[in-house]
């Protein structure tokens, strides 16, 4: 079945900088675009970057364009998240996710908090 594992969340001052990573198995990860999405307390879940198939095409929210990175390795079926200058209105859980075959998949997800 489709899995996806995050891992590099932590407590991070502002200013700092992270990178998650996600690993996929179950699937043919080179054939899909992922997407990096994260929840706050209180708040719904929200898209905070995508990345095509190829790696060709990335798509920011206006609130992490500039700062954050979104990358794959189709070699290693795996997806970063490289974040900068982050902010402590940049604490959430991160997920990962997929849409395949008129399925959305997410996993665990990673405690992201930013403070001083």
């Amino acid at each position: 079945q489709v899995q996806l594992v995050e891992s590099g969340g932590g407590l991070v001052q502002p200013g700092r900088s992270l990178r998650l990573s996600c690993v996929a198995s179950g699937i043919l990860f080179r054939y899909y675009n992922m997407a990096w999405y994260r929840q706050a307390p209180g708040n719904q879940r929200e898209l905070v970057a995508n990345i095509t198939f190829n790696g060709g095409i990335t798509d920011y929210s206006k609130s992490v364009e500039g700062r954050f990175t979104i990358s794959r390795d189709n070699a290693k079926n795996m997806v970063y998240l490289q974040m900068n200058s982050l902010k402590p209105e940049d604490t959430a859980v991160y997920y990962c996710n997929v849409f395949r075959l008129g399925e959305t998949y997410w996993g665990q997800g990673t405690q992201v908090t930013v403070s001083s």
